[in-house]
């Protein structure tokens, strides 16, 4: 199993957006993407997302770590 580590937010989107989502709209710093009737919000700072907020993500996709981080490495 592969350890999370901080990521860019730039990383995370290009995941999101491979598995369907698109931006909805942005209020200041937080942009939200949806696919159907799900919504996951991403903030967007001058800094990585932490390994905490990245598991709650990759929980709310409903994917695994590994599928997570292969499409990490085709980002």
């Amino acid at each position: 199993m592969h350890k999370l580590i901080p990521l860019p937010h730039r990383k995370v989107i290009c995941v999101l957006e491979k598995l369907g989502f698109k931006p909805i709209r942005q209020t200041g710093s937080h942009l939200v993407m949806g696919k159907d009737k799900q919504r996951i919000v991403i903030p967007i700072h001058n800094k990585p997302l932490k390994p905490g907020l990245i598991r709650i993500i990759i929980r709310e996709l409903g994917i695994t770590r590994e599928e997570f981080f292969k499409l990490i490495r085709e980002c």
